[in-house]
């Protein structure tokens, strides 16, 4: 297998938009670019799902990277030095944990994970996601345990463009309710993330994994897990 690259992410110096979604994501946006389709969100990146750890702590970002099949390097523009400057790692949040398993006191890892767990219920409208996770099981009800909650999070996160928070799915439209089920198979249950570290297009990625996500889907809605 090709050796897995690092993509970059970019905060922007000024109001972008994004050229896939149309979103505007206004000043100090984060952003990746392709190659002949402009900057893209990173929801339409289909990275979103990776948390951000800064730079500073060398064994922590060591760690994480080794445990992470995804990887993005965040970069800033410094206008003192004229150059893009290293703001830190996307990982995926499960290598992330790991690596502060190994890192850092018990106590020390109970802090961050508190302080994590209370930005994103600060991000979460409570009522909502459990309306939407309701709805999940309801047109899944083989998908394994708790895994209607995980999703359901993820796609309602406020202010961040994902499918949750579209006006279809503030409905519970059940196109919307199988985009954000969908994203969860692809990343969690396929060789997706692992296809994007080495460099492949995402369309043709989805592509390649397309067939296991339908797999899982049909599983999940008449009761093979």
């Amino acid at each position: 297998m090709s050796k897995n690259i690092d993509l970059k992410v970019f905060i922007s110096s000024r109001d972008s938009v994004c050229d896939e979604c149309g979103d505007a994501l206004g000043h100090k946006a984060w952003i990746t670019l392709k190659e002949g389709k402009g900057a893209l969100c990173l929801s339409c990146a289909d990275i979103d799902h990776l948390v951000f750890l800064p730079s500073g702590n060398t064994a922590l970002t060591r760690r994480s990277r080794k445990y992470s099949k995804l990887i993005a390097v965040v970069l800033k523009w410094s206008r003192a030095r004229k150059r893009y400057e290293r703001q830190g790692l996307l990982v995926d949040k499960h290598a992330l944990e790991r690596a502060e398993q190994e890192c850092l006191a018990d106590s020390e890892v109970r802090a961050r994970k508190r302080i994590r767990a209370a930005e994103r219920r600060s991000a979460l409208d409570a009522q909502y996601v459990k309306r939407f996770a309701e709805e999940i099981r309801k047109l899944f009800p083989n998908c394994p345990r708790d895994a209607e909650k995980t999703i359901a999070e993820h796609a309602c996160l406020k202010y961040s463009g994902r499918i949750g928070r579209t006006g279809a799915a503030k409905q519970f439209d059940k196109k919307s309710i199988y985009l954000a089920v969908s994203a969860h198979i692809r990343h969690a249950k396929t060789q997706y993330d692992e296809l994007l570290a080495i460099g492949c297009d995402r369309h043709i990625a989805r592509g390649k994994v397309k067939g296991e996500v339908k797999k899982v889907l049909m599983n999940w809605e008449k009761g093979d897990k």
